[in-house]
């Protein structure tokens, strides 16, 4: 593994400096209820005021309405939208996995497809990975794809969904083949598929305040055609590790409670109701805080820096969504 200690640019500084502007534009402190990251609410007209100024799509082409921008770019807004809890459900998983798997998999017809509509903000994808009673095993996936005229027809379910309920469409990795030899990485396949597709249904699980943004979806001769297959078939393993280092790498996970550790600090600084000097207590708790989102944001500003270079740092961004989730 390879963590090289790294640094904003003055041209980064200047794009953090855009986006801390554009965020006190549109959500001033005080006009709405900061959420907890990436488990934020939707709101597409705030998907496409962001893509009005460029912060959707940054890292792809502009051929598809993207801007060629770095991964650390991307980096750069999303810490900061992040930080103030702003409402990114909506375009969230397009942006941060699915455009560029997309970009990098797919087909002309598909990147033509979908990538302007992820880079306009008008477009909500899930993520469709995890199965009931896998537990982490990735890789043992039951839902099949079989064969049919045109297509596949898809049996099986997927869970923890995010936010199906409210986005269009999700990447789902499904078994093509059976297992041969005990190895159930090979015969894995993604689709493309719609959430509002004939036979689909989305079954919300609901957390301990009655809401419901995990879901478990589940398909009954679900039809796929032949061009909404997400790159080769029974690649589906390589393409899935692939997509996990944009999911994993980033400050989604340790950024995403920031407002807690924010509303704790502020309860002791000056004008909050126990303002004056730190029990020793409370300054360790911060101090520690501290300490620890400044060493998981080198690391996964290093893992960006790795994606611009061409590398897939898969191995560096799983370590970072383990420490960035405890």
């Amino acid at each position: 593994m390879d963590f090289t200690p790294t640094e904003l640019t003055p041209d980064e500084l200047e794009l953090q400096a855009d986006v801390r502007a554009f965020l006190a534009q549109e959500l001033p402190r005080g006009s709405y209820d900061p959420a907890l990251g990436m488990g934020a609410g939707h709101d597409k007209e705030f998907s496409k005021k962001m893509a009005a100024r460029g912060f959707l799509g940054m890292a792809l082409p502009k051929k598809y309405g993207g801007h060629d921008r770095a991964a650390v770019d991307r980096f750069i807004v999303v810490e900061e939208l992040l930080r103030s809890g702003a409402p990114i459900g909506y375009h969230w998983v397009a942006d941060r996995q699915t455009g560029s798997v997309i970009n990098r998999f797919g087909t002309e017809e598909q990147r033509e497809r979908f990538l302007p509509l992820i880079c306009k903000g008008e477009i909500g994808f899930s993520i469709g990975m995890s199965e009931p009673d896998s537990g982490s095993d990735l890789a043992s996936v039951s839902l099949r794809a079989e064969r049919a005229d045109g297509g596949w027809l898809m049996n099986g379910s997927k869970i923890w969904t995010s936010d199906a309920h409210e986005n269009d469409w999700f990447v789902c990795l499904c078994r093509t083949a059976p297992v041969e030899d005990g190895n159930k990485h090979q015969g894995l396949s993604q689709m493309l598929i719609d959430l509002n597709s004939p036979g689909l249904e989305i079954n919300g699980i609901p957390f301990l305040d009655g809401s419901a943004g995990f879901n478990e979806v589940v398909m009954t001769d679900v039809f796929v055609p032949d061009e909404l297959v997400l790159g080769e078939i029974g690649m589906g393993w390589a393409q899935n590790t692939s997509e996990l280092a944009y999911e994993r790498g980033g400050p989604d996970r340790w950024l995403s409670t920031f407002g807690v550790v924010e509303q704790y600090l502020a309860l002791y600084a000056e004008g909050g109701p126990y303002a004056g000097p730190l029990s020793d207590r409370v300054a360790e708790t911060l101090g520690g805080a501290v300490a620890r989102y400044w060493g998981l944001r080198n690391m996964s500003l290093t893992v960006a820096r790795m994606i611009d270079r061409g590398e897939a740092p898969s191995v560096e961004s799983a370590l970072v969504k383990e420490m960035g989730t405890r």
